[in-house]
């Protein structure tokens, strides 16, 4: 049974880009954004800006055909609020005002186009919405600009805005990859913020670096197809976008099925401005974002209270909410866990006690699963969950620690290896540990509320014991003793159930 969405709640977002025009809704103004529709036609409207002044004709008209789709979907869809923004090609060409009035015509909204420092500053706070305490250089490309912006936690400093978007350079070099070498490194040579980059992350923001990180994500075998926090060392990066530079001189670009056709001659340019910044700025690592100028303009309308919430924890609340059969059960099992690596005496760090409650808040969404398959169904759904605020280490801690809780512990029942090989040794021992821990805590609850608070950890010397309290004394089986001296000896003690 899934939450009713409440009519008029959903928001959506027009972005009109020099590239793309895209609309995306999501179900509510919330910490943790669900979108539930995203078209984008690629319209290029940025295609002639820089050697013409102007916006194409066809793509003009191509894009106005995009909104008008867009208010209809709107109107069927009944959104609550709409939010338009254009950005680098409606700026800069001299027709730009006349294209954004009929653009405003259609939308029936007003269309705020976002100044250099503007985009760069909504392209950070997206970026602090979808990742946890960032820390780094963000990098937003898009087809008329690329902009940067030096972020630190929730601190976003003054952002740089260069003409420096793929459409924008293809124009500019007159399609001579030699020129656009000259002008981006002409361009980045002069920006000092970039100086400050050096073994932080760079946090690379834009569809044309997105289908970058798709191909690498392909060619290299990773596990997850998950865009959003991939992450790649400098070094690697580098090696990368120099590799595909040269496949572009060999014309050998042309059918990489993963990315669309229309994207493709850009890809050249985007691994070239990722070149230059990575041997300019000298990041540790190249994070890509998903989360950029749309929902880092929602996330500046979100109360500070909401803002200040943790994103990840707010996304597995909300899928607790909808999937789970008790959401108070999971609560009380955070507590329950809590306290068990209290009496165990388990160090823990900040993003080790958060990654196990985000754990806890998803471990009965698969109960609706056959029960042969909770367990990798569950793992695939929180490997590729749509939320942010989390690494894919992290993913994949949290998705083996339910992957366990259902399929249990046995050899015969062991999730692939290549999720296992994400995590080191002692944090894959720990998602088992966790998963343990679950297995006990639903058997004896049932999931269901008020159970929980009412057993209790103590130790004796090496045993480590379960206490009942008289009320609970009928929950009390030998399967459940069984689970718990199961979970015992991963901590190196015996185990025992005790009635009080």
């Amino acid at each position: 049974m899934t939450r009713p969405r409440k009519r008029g709640t959903s928001v959506a977002v027009i972005d009109i880009g020099s590239n793309s025009v895209r609309l995306v809704v999501y179900e509510e103004m919330a910490r943790s954004l669900i979108s539930i529709f995203n078209e984008k036609t690629l319209c290029g409207l940025g295609r002639e800006v820089q050697s013409t002044g102007l916006l194409a004709p066809d793509a003009v008209a191509k894009a106005l055909t995009s909104l008008r789709r867009f208010r209809a979907l709107c109107r069927i869809m009944k959104i609550g609020r709409v939010h338009a923004i254009a950005t680098a090609a409606c700026r800069d060409a001299s027709n730009g005002p006349e294209f954004i009035a009929k653009a405003e015509q259609i939308c029936r909204v007003k269309i705020e186009i976002l100044s250099g420092p503007r985009e760069a500053h909504l392209s950070a706070l997206g970026v602090v919405s979808g990742i946890h305490k960032p820390d780094g250089i963000v990098g937003d490309l898009g087809g008329g600009s690329l902009e940067l912006i030096d972020i630190s936690g929730h601190r976003v400093r003054r952002g740089v805005t260069l003409p420096l978007g793929t459409l924008a350079l293809q124009d500019l070099s007159d399609k001579s990859l030699k020129r656009a070498e000259r002008i981006v490194g002409t361009h980045l040579a002069g920006v000092p913020l970039l100086r400050g980059g050096a073994g932080r992350a760079f946090y690379a923001v834009g569809g044309t670096w997105r289908a970058l990180a798709r191909i690498h994500i392909i060619q290299s075998g990773y596990p997850l197809g998950v865009m959003h926090g991939y992450s790649i060392p400098a070094t690697e990066a580098l090696d990368f976008a120099r590799r595909l530079r040269r496949l572009a001189a060999a014309d050998m670009l042309a059918n990489i099925g993963a990315v669309a056709e229309a994207r493709r001659p850009l890809l050249t340019y985007a691994a070239l401005v990722l070149e230059h910044i990575i041997s300019t700025a000298r990041p540790k690592s190249i994070v890509f974002s998903t989360f950029g100028v749309r929902e880092g303009l929602l996330y500046d309308r979100l109360p500070a209270p909401e803002r200040a919430k943790d994103g990840l924890i707010a996304a597995a609340q909300q899928l607790n909410m909808l999937l789970s059969r008790s959401a108070r059960h999971a609560q009380e099992l955070i507590g329950w866990t809590d306290r068990f690596m209290h009496v165990v005496k388990l160090r823990e760090t900040e993003e080790d006690r958060r990654l196990r409650h985000a754990a806890c808040l998803l471990s009965d969404i698969g109960w609706r699963v056959h029960p042969d398959h909770r367990g990798e169904q569950t793992l695939h759904l929180i490997t590729n969950g749509n939320f942010g605020s989390i690494d894919h280490q992290g993913r994949a801690f949290v998705a083996l620690s339910v992957f366990f809780r259902y399929a249990g512990l046995s050899e015969e029942n062991q999730p692939p290896e290549i999720v296992q090989q994400m995590l080191p040794p002692a944090m894959l021992e720990r998602a088992r540990l966790l998963g343990a821990a679950f297995r006990v805590a639903h058997l004896t609850s049932a999931a269901r509320p008020g159970v929980l608070p009412a057993t209790h950890f103590r130790t004796q010397g090496r045993n480590l014991m379960l206490v009942f309290e008289h009320q609970l004394v009928d929950l009390v089986a030998d399967r459940v003793g069984g689970r718990f001296k199961q979970l015992a000896r991963l901590v190196g003690r015996t185990g025992s159930i005790v009635l009080r």
